[in-house]
Formats: structure tokens, sequence, C-alpha cells
């Protein structure tokens, strides 16, 4: 099989988990990277390998890539994977999709249009409890879901803004709590109840914090088309990052989902319990631990999709939904007003 080329643009934070998931699949050479800051670019080309860039557009023109990772600020998903699709490279970027809906459809559309793949990342739907837990669902042990809500309280101060030129910011993150540290569970919620969304009534604001604009609180509800009830609270002025937790009460029994671990109680008194294996571990080094191990499952999903021609799991059409929900949470919020699908 054909090793395929791939690069990455961005080498901040969350990059180390794309560059160690290339680096350990035996079909990929990750061969270039790229960042506008040129002390960062060269220390990761130093650790993984692969050419340096300081504009993803050079690297595009001279690499002849397979694919690209785009692991950069929101605001800039969109054009560079419009750009990287224009010259036939597939993409797989970080979450979120974008920052507005019509930037993610218009990164679907090229994507199709110059015939590559784009995938999102959402690695917590490949944690072990919530693989489990869907199972369940699907093969309807649990029966019907009545209602779901989920809790995200975590603690981003004003001095973790501060260390960031985008951060907290409406037109280059696309929001705060919700858009950045609330998205996947509002992802794995959805994905849970896998109904189609009837609308969306929320409010946000910022209580504490005082040198950003964007929100720090949101509570609301999301509609589903099937009568279901999903509620959220989100704050992230908290003093810790408390652990995230889904609830879902089922026909048969209640659901908690709690950082990975999924706890089944069921009517009858019996229980099922799965959480992560201790036997899946990957150094992805000085990075944050709620980010867990599942990128480089995901990322080999995307890759065994692209080789074997079958469908990415989280697609742009998938992501799409998400997009859909964190946009409609902020103009319902905005608005003070139910946003309808």
């Amino acid at each position: 099989m054909k090793r395929l080329r791939v690069g990455i643009i961005g080498c901040g934070n969350i990059y180390p988990m794309h560059a160690i998931s290339i680096k350990t699949n035996p079909n990929l050479e990750l061969v270039s990277l790229c960042d506008i800051k040129q002390d960062r670019v060269l220390q990761a080309v130093t650790k993984y390998g692969g050419t340096p860039y300081t504009d993803y557009i050079e690297m595009f023109k001279h690499e002849k890539l397979d694919a690209v990772h785009i692991c950069t600020p929101h605001y800039l998903h969109a054009p560079m994977t419009i750009s990287a699709a224009s010259y036939g490279i597939h993409v797989l970027t970080e979450k979120p999709m974008s920052i507005q809906v019509n930037d993610a459809k218009s990164m679907i559309e090229a994507c199709e249009r110059h015939q590559v793949r784009l995938g999102v990342i959402f690695q917590n739907r490949y944690n072990k409890g919530a693989r489990f837990l869907k199972d369940r669902l699907e093969s309807g042990k649990l029966g019907k879901i009545y209602a779901a809500k989920c809790s995200v309280t975590w603690d981003r101060s004003d001095a973790y803004y501060m260390k960031s030129d985008w951060k907290g910011t409406w037109d280059k993150e696309g929001g705060g709590a919700v858009i950045d540290q609330a998205i996947h569970t509002l992802d794995l919620m959805r994905w849970f109840v896998n109904e189609q969304i009837d609308y969306i009534d929320a409010s946000i604001a910022n209580r504490v914090h005082e040198k950003i604009d964007v929100e720090d609180t949101a509570e609301g509800m999301i509609k589903f088309k099937n009568g279901v009830i999903g509620s959220f609270h989100v704050i992230n002025y908290y003093t810790t990052d408390s652990p995230i937790t889904i609830e879902l009460h089922c026909e048969h029994g209640f659901v908690k989902y709690t950082d990975g671990l999924t706890e089944i109680t069921y009517h009858d008194t019996s229980k099922e319990v799965v959480g992560a294996d201790p036997r899946e571990k990957l150094d992805y080094g000085d990075v944050k631990q709620y980010w867990g191990v599942s990128h480089v499952k995901q990322i080999n999903q995307f890759y065994e999709a692209l080789q074997k021609q079958l469908p990415i799991e989280i697609d742009g059409k998938e992501a799409l939904i998400t997009q859909q929900i964190v946009n409609a949470i902020y103009e319902s919020g905005k608005k003070h007003q139910k946003i309808f699908f």
C-alpha cells in the first residue's frame, strides 16, 4: 500500500496529537509542517522531522501532499480547507469545523467540487465508553431515550485568554465556552440521541471574565423532532476542570457518562460499566489530559477510509450538524428566541 504524504498546518498546543498519530501509522509519512511563527515550526520539525514552512500555500505548491491536518485558530479552518481542496489535498481539520455555518458549507462544497475528502476531529466519539454506549443505544437494549442532559464546568481564567492572540474573540475563535470547551460534549449528546433537531432555545452571558467579550456561560435546551429534550449547562469560570457529564433517561434504564466512563443502571437493577482500557496508551507528550488517547483512533479511521474507499465516520456533513448546534445556541442567546432548524 502506498504511503501517503501528509502535512500539518499549525504547531500550537494540539498538533502533537496529530504528529504522533501520523508518525505511528506505517502507511503515512509526515513530510512537512507549517506555522507562521518560525520558531514554532523549527522546533516541531526538530522533534518530528519534515520540511518547515511558514506559508501553507508554498507547502501545498511544493510538497505534493495527499492530505493535510489543520490545527490552526478556528477562523482559519475554512479558508485553509478550501485552499487545500483546490490543490487536490484531502483535509482533516480540528474542531470546530469553522466559525459560521455558511463557511462550513463552503468547505464541504469545495471538497466535493475538487473530489477530495473532508474529516473533522471529534475524537471523544472514539472513547471506549462512548462507543459502548452508542452500541447499547443502537442495539435497542436501552429502548427509547426520553430525555438527555449534559454539563461542562471548567476553568478558563482571564489569564488563560491573555496568553492567546485569538482565543476569547468572536471574529477569530467564534465564541467562548460553547465553541471551545463544550462543543465535544454537545456533539456527543447529539450523537447519542441521533435524531433531527426541531429547535434550540438558549441563553448566553459573560458573568465573570473582564478581558473578553465572548460568553463564559451558556444554558438551554435542544428539542429533537422525536420529542426528546436535551438540556445543557456550560460555564468556564469554575476553579477547576470538573468531569464532564452526560445523562440519558431511557426506557429501560439510566445512563451516566462521565469523562469517558459509561455507567448504565437498568430498571431490573443490573448494571454495566465500561471505561477506558488501561492498555490503550500513546504518549503524546506534555498535552492536556482531557484530550485522551482517541485522536489516533479517529486519524487511523480517516486514512483507512481514504485508502480503502470507505466512508469517513465524521465527515464534513456529519460535523456540520454540530456546527449548526453551536451557531444556533449563539443566535438564540443573542436574539432571545428559539432557533428552528
